[in-house]
């Protein structure tokens, strides 16, 4: 049986992937990206024929590119940028006809590149390549090559092709197209012709839904298209018993498919809305490739003609807000510690989307619901990309407002304009979601707790009442200083004005205990009367809620 997928976690003291048996030559995807993996490539990678994904970017790995990588003629993705590799880059990749994305950028190679067949490729970030052979230019942007006939202006002169070898060789495509058209007959023009209209036919074909007779899977790059058919005897005919969730993106049921693997799979309910086939699965693709152990991976989807369903792996225990209503042996199902592991892979999560992932992506619905817990409950954000995917013929000023009232940040809930400080302010809401155990908006629970959790936590920070504020189910086993930077944290994500707000990688060096001090105090000689009363006041958070005509967290998009 095929092994489809070799995934390793980060692990800080990896050195070499030697020890991970690639004697197992039937692996369709190897993804060891963002780790701390040191040492060469191995050249017993090139032994595994039926990779179409290798993905080792993000590391240290240092020597030179092996040969053997161009053996790998199934590849679909190559990507072996952020490391250290040197030399130049081996002739024998030309042999990988059918690459779609090459990204050799910010390592150390150096050397003429050869003919590469790939859709896009980038080189930028080596030195000794772009800024060398460029001229004045420091670095190399990716460039498109769909269809490849010839070098790129923008590579003369890194390719090794002269320019004299290209004209005689122009000179005799030319010779040759004129002898085959000279003798050529109607006969075979008609032919040439069906052939084409043929193989564009075939083409669109992988657009529409597998025949539900057939029961052979269809795999487009690492993504698996999955039938109608197969995933709705997964579901049991979408049984009401197997939903897990409900929300604004659609239901989402669990599945089991023909090889016992557990399966969330979601149906989306505003299909009409996504556009057509094209324009979907290039949306699902892109969003497939933000690959990080704290993102909910995609294992591939299904589209008919008023049908969009995607297919993600099953998580055993749920998502945070279901977790932080649940008991176990009377004991609260997440731990102090749990939550801070939760906050950090959450964080780590979103800054991959934010300032790693290329187009970037913005959830703008972060939420405990949204943040889903796997075996080991670490955390894993879902529902990514969803808001992009469905809103993909909009500008950057989204009308339509995406999100749950009491998460959404005041200038998105106002202006329907989102940026990443959107997500931020969500996160922050999140932090006090672990920390209190309450809904972010909580009409339910005692008289001086209704309203917006933020404006209550405020007021007991202001107070230096924070014991008040923890979850009750902890029963004081939390760490009070780990609290305060905890809540410290929360507040400063959750300022008013989102240029104050930090970026998320400054947010995941806060809560790894680096800069909140100092970012701490800055946002207090911030917060002086003076400065205040130069600015427009700022109302609570509730305000925003009341002057929406909204009596309860109203949800616009539900969990996953």
């Amino acid at each position: 049986m095929d092994l489809f997928l070799l995934w390793v976690f980060p692990a800080k003291a990896c050195r070499g992937i030697y020890h991970l048996g690639l004697g197992i030559y039937r692996i369709w995807n190897l993804l060891l990206q963002n780790n701390a993996i040191s040492g060469p490539i191995p050249s017993t990678v090139g032994r595994l024929e039926k990779l179409q994904t290798l993905d080792l970017s993000n590391n240290h790995f240092y020597g030179s590119i092996p040969d053997s990588l161009g053996g790998l003629t199934n590849l679909n993705y190559l990507r072996l940028n952020n490391n250290s590799l040197s030399g130049p880059c081996p002739d024998s990749l030309s042999n990988i006809k059918g690459l779609t994305l090459l990204d050799l950028s910010f390592n150390n190679l150096s050397g003429p590149l050869p003919k590469l067949f790939a859709r896009t490729f980038n080189i930028g970030g080596n030195p000794l390549i772009c800024s060398k052979n460029l001229g004045n230019r420091s670095s190399c942007s990716s460039l498109s090559l769909n269809p490849i006939s010839y070098p790129p202006d923008d590579l003369k002169g890194i390719l090794d092709f002269s320019a004299q070898s290209h004209h005689r060789a122009m000179r005799s495509r030319q010779i040759i197209i004129l002898f085959a058209a000279s003798i050529g007959s109607l006969l075979f023009v008609l032919l040439l012709v069906m052939l084409i209209w043929w193989h564009h036919r075939c083409n669109r074909q992988i657009f529409f839904d597998v025949n539900e007779q057939y029961e052979s899977e269809v795999r487009l790059g690492h993504l698996k298209r999955y039938s109608f058919k197969e995933l709705r005897i997964a579901t049991n005919h979408f049984d009401s018993k197997n939903i897990l969730g409900k929300g604004g993106y659609g239901i989402v049921y669990k599945g089991c498919l023909r090889d016992g693997t557990l399966v969330a799979v979601k149906r989306l309910k505003d299909y009409n809305a996504i556009g057509g086939e094209v324009q979907f699965q290039t949306e699902v693709e892109m969003i497939s490739l933000a690959i990080h152990r704290n993102l909910l991976r995609l294992y591939g989807f299904c589209t008919t003609e008023n049908e969009r369903l995607l297919v993600y792996p099953y998580m055993p225990n749920g998502s945070v807000s279901s977790q932080l209503r649940e008991h176990i042996h009377g004991r609260p199902a997440l731990s102090w510690s749990r939550r801070k592991g939760i906050a950090l892979g959450t964080a780590r999560g979103l800054l991959y989307l934010h300032e790693q992932c290329d187009p970037k992506i913005i959830h703008r619905d972060v939420k405990a619901a949204n943040i889903l817990l796997d075996e080991g409950f670490e955390a894993v954000v879902g529902d990514f990309g969803l808001a992009k995917l469905l809103d993909h013929r909009e500008s950057h000023v989204t009308t339509a407002v995406r999100g749950t009232v009491g998460h959404i940040a005041p200038e998105y809930l106002s202006t329907g304009q989102s940026s990443e400080k959107t997500d931020v302010f969500g996160f922050g809401i999140l932090l006090l979601e672990l920390i209190t155990g309450q809904k972010a908006v909580d009409f339910g629970r005692a008289a001086n707790q209704k309203g917006a959790i933020l404006d209550w936590v405020k007021k007991l920070h202001q107070d230096n009442n924070l014991s008040l504020m923890v979850d009750k189910d902890l029963k004081n086993n939390y760490n009070q200083i780990e609290l305060e930077e905890m809540v410290q944290v929360a507040l400063l994500c959750t300022q008013y004005n989102p240029s104050r707000r930090p970026k998320m990688s400054e947010v995941v060096r806060m809560l790894e205990g680096d800069g909140l001090a100092e970012r701490w105090e800055a946002s207090l000689k911030l917060d002086t009367p003076k400065s205040r009363s130069a600015e427009q006041p700022q109302p609570k958070y509730l305000d925003f809620v009341e002057e929406s005509s909204l009596v309860e967290a109203i949800e616009l998009s539900g969990p996953r």
